[in-house]
């Protein structure tokens, strides 16, 4: 793995490279880190650049600089596994000898129609700006419509209510109560704040098209001014073109040592892996660092046995002075969770992820 390459500069492609850095690499060895922004976009806090209560410039991680990594820049368009070449637009191929795939994820529309067209999205940095824009446009007392009631879209709600008092908020989901991942208890607090923030909670939606200002829930039309969606996520469409065994949710197949099998020099991490758990940043740092260690004992022709990824928990804000947890079993409520999850900011910021 003379020639090793990283797609994505994201939570996953970052830690690795980084903790690629921290071990000696060999002389003829070069690692090379390919995304199409010049810097990682913190993505766990997108809700607070598109509801303006950051601005983008606080959401940039700059790449290592060290003379052992190169950067390389633009849209990865292709991958050859048998030439093992990757393929970006307007440039020539490049060579690898071993991969790692951190691509991320894109929004999942479940096939209705019009979804795509007519909601905007929080995935990717470009996006997130134009969701701001969108937000900033919306005249006051206009009714913003977030589709999804999960995590993300719970943090866009209550960011968005405290940016903007003067907007009617709704969120939509198909169950009955948001965070239905989560406990009860969670639950009725998140739930409880909405109401007391006056956050419209509206369950047992069913969407089955969007039109421009209008949602259809089965017949029934619901009027809005912007809608984000927030409603499921999977592999990036160059994934999920690879004629390569996935899950059920469109995730590559990997081993215990995160390759692909038929493609044992090509690693796969973050979104884009099939994983016991739900995509996080967290779980792809984890996978970060130990592909990492894989890499190494591969250079160093060493053997290498991996432990079981065990994740620390959840967290998640509701605006900037109280928030939700879960650490195992244990709920957490309040302004605790909200204070660990701007350290969890901290860390990442200066690479301590």
């Amino acid at each position: 793995m003379k020639r090793f390459v990283i797609l994505g500069g994201g939570y996953g492609g970052l830690t690795l490279a980084q903790s690629l850095l921290e071990d000696t690499i060999p002389d003829d060895v070069t690692i090379t880190l390919i995304d199409r922004m010049p810097f990682q976009g913190l993505k766990t806090e997108y809700y607070a650049l598109a509801a303006g209560t950051a601005s983008d410039l606080e959401l940039r991680v700059a790449f290592p600089s060290d003379p052992r990594l190169k950067l390389a820049y633009g849209e990865v368009s292709g991958i050859d596994f048998n030439t093992r070449t990757v393929h970006i637009e307007g440039q020539d191929p490049i060579e690898y000898d071993g991969l790692a795939i951190a691509l991320g994820c894109t929004d999942r529309y479940h096939g209705i129609e019009g979804a795509e067209q007519f909601s905007t999205s929080i995935q990717t940095f470009s996006a997130t700006r134009e969701t701001y824009r969108q937000l900033c446009d919306v005249k006051p007392y206009g009714q913003v419509t977030i589709v999804g009631g999960g995590l993300s879209g719970v943090e866009v709600a209550a960011e968005l209510r405290e940016s903007r008092p003067d907007l009617n908020i709704r969120i939509l989901d198909r169950g009955s109560n948001i965070l239905s991942a989560f406990p009860t208890k969670l639950q009725h607090y998140v739930a409880s704040w909405f109401y007391n923030h006056h956050v419209e909670m509206c369950g047992h939606v069913s969407l089955t098209r969007l039109e421009q200002g209008v949602l259809y829930d089965q017949n029934k039309s619901i009027e809005t001014d912007v809608t984000v969606w927030t409603a499921g996520i999977q592999p990036v469409p160059l994934v999920q073109q690879m004629d390569l065994p996935k899950d059920s949710q469109g995730r590559l197949i990997i081993n215990e040592l995160h390759q692909i099998p038929d493609h044992p020099e090509v690693f796969v991490l973050g979104d884009c892996a099939s994983l016991p758990f739900s995509p996080s940043a967290q779980a792809a740092e984890a996978q970060g660092k130990q592909i990492a260690e894989v890499v190494h004992a591969i250079w160093h022709n060493k053997e290498c046995k991996l432990g079981e990824i065990k994740l620390k928990g959840v967290l998640g804000s509701l605006g900037k002075k109280s928030g939700f947890g879960l650490m195992g079993k244990r709920t957490i409520i309040g302004y605790v969770p909200r204070v660990l999850k701007s350290g969890v900011l901290w860390m990442s910021k200066h690479h301590l992820g």
